[in-house]
Order: C-alpha cells, then structure tokens, then sequence
C-alpha cells in the first residue's frame, strides 16, 4: 500500500467513524475508487489499526469522563459511575461473541463486496429517519419527556446488540446505535456518549489480539494480494487519530442540535453509488 492511499483511508476512517455514514462502508468504497487491493488478513489489521486510533481519539476528546469511569470501577466504589462502566461491559456482550466466533468469516464474506454496502448505507439511512420521526413524534405527544431518559440495564443490551449487527460494512456503528438508544427514549447526548465509550473495549481488545499476531514470526506463504508496509500502518494510524478528535468533538455538537437527520440523505445518496458503481 502506498502511503498517500494509507493517509487518504485514514482520513476517512477518522471522519465517518464518528459521523453516523459507516466508517467500514467508506473504507471499502475508497479501496475500491483508490484501486488498493489488500490480502485478507492485511487489510483487516489495517482496519483494526485505524480503529484502534480512533478510539484512542475517544479516549482523548472524552477523558474528562472516562477517567473517573475508570476511578469508580477499578476502586469498586459502587457509585453511578461504576455501574455505568457494568452497563458498558454489558452492552460488549454481543458484539464480543461476534467478533470471536465470525470475524474472519465476516471481513472474507464482506470484502470488496459494494452491493452490500450499498444496502447496509441504506438501513443506515432509515434508521436515522425513523429515529428522527420516533424522538420528534415523543416530543409532540409528551413535551415534559422530551429530553429523553438515562440509560437502563435494558437498553444497554439492546445498544449493545445494535452494534454487533453494525460490524456489516455500510451499517454504521455510531449512527445504529445512537439511533437505537434515540428510539428507545434516552437522552441524546447520552447515549452519544455511551455509544462512543462503548466501542473502546472491544476495539482495543481486537487492536491488542492483531499486533500479538503482527509479533508472532511469519509462517507460511502470504496469501494473494497486497499486504501494508509499516509506513504506510503509521501514517494511516496517526491520520485516523487526529481526524477523528476532530470529528468526535464535532459529531458531540451535531447531536446536540439534533441534526443526525441529516446524514439519511447522504447515505442514500453513497448506498445509491455504491450499488451502481459495480455495473461501470
């Protein structure tokens, strides 16, 4: 992989994993337009990699509330916090038994496949409306409820299950589940946030999983197709990182304002291409 093509796929993994547009969907569509042909196992640990940067971008954008999420739990002190983080590992449950029974299998399957994507950006885009017309249908009936509520036990297995069906390509992960949570009645900011600290445990574990086997001495042949030098890892990595603190800081924003509407139209608009481009 050239290094340009890494620093190009890393900008738009830092912008749309954060942006409700599927930052895998737009991984696939670019490789594709930039005509970056990977091996399976190389292209996966470059996704996971970018991953791993934008979570670490969470992190940043976020730590004036992941670190006393981190205080409360590790020191068991059994406040708000502490059951906050028991919600997180909760809401890790599906997408953990996703990603170690059918990871292989879904990256295989999905690769390079822009009619799936077309149709996953699709969903995206009517979840989004239907979230929009669900929250604003509430406000009219019950205006004192408006602002929706916190985050239930119950909720947090059902976002949580929201995004292990978003590991398709074109679903995305952030617009699922924020919608999910919208659709649910909870509070907006909140569960934007939630949806943003949620993907940091089993990122990181996948992220700590690949660079075991990227140390682990090379066996066999390597299988067909291109694999990622470590430049262009490094570059793709540190483009993901900064674009998305400032996408993370700008999706917070957005959601304040309620505009996630917006982004429907742009996915029809990618998942209409994205279905044509095939046939050119």
């Amino acid at each position: 992989m050239e290094w340009l093509d890494a620093l190009l796929l890393g900008i738009i993994q830092g912008l749309s994993e954060y942006l409700p547009v599927s930052s895998s969907g737009h991984l696939e569509i670019f490789k594709q337009i930039l005509g970056v042909e990977l091996n399976p196992d190389a292209s996966l640990e470059f996704s996971v990699m970018l991953h791993v940067a934008t979570v670490l971008s969470t992190i940043v954008i976020l730590w004036r509330e992941f670190w006393p999420l981190c205080v409360s739990f590790f020191t068991f002190r059994r406040d708000y916090n502490f059951y906050y983080v028991c919600k997180i590992l909760l809401s890790c449950i599906p997408v953990g038994i996703v990603g170690v029974c059918f990871k292989k299998q879904i990256s295989t399957l999905f690769e390079g496949n822009l009619t799936i994507v077309g149709v996953c950006l699709m969903v995206t885009a009517a979840l989004l409306c239907f979230a929009y017309f669900s929250r604003t249908r509430q406000a009219m009936l019950a205006p004192a409820a408006h602002q929706g509520r916190d985050i239930s036990w119950r909720d947090a297995i059902i976002i949580g299950a929201a995004q292990a069906v978003a590991v398709l390509p074109g679903l995305s992960r952030s617009g699922t589940t924020i919608a999910t949570g919208i659709i649910l009645g909870d509070d907006r900011e909140k569960v934007a946030r939630f949806s943003f600290l949620m993907v940091i445990i089993p990122i990181l574990g996948e992220g700590l999983l690949d660079i075991k086997d990227m140390l682990a001495p090379a066996t066999d042949a390597v299988a067909a197709g291109g694999s990622v030098g470590a430049m262009s890892l490094i570059i793709g990595f540190v483009a993901s990182f900064v674009v998305g603190c400032i996408a993370c800081r700008w999706m917070l924003d957005i959601i304040k304002k309620g505009k996630l509407v917006w982004f429907a139209a742009y996915c029809v608009a990618a998942g209409l291409l994205c279905l044509v481009y095939p046939l050119f």
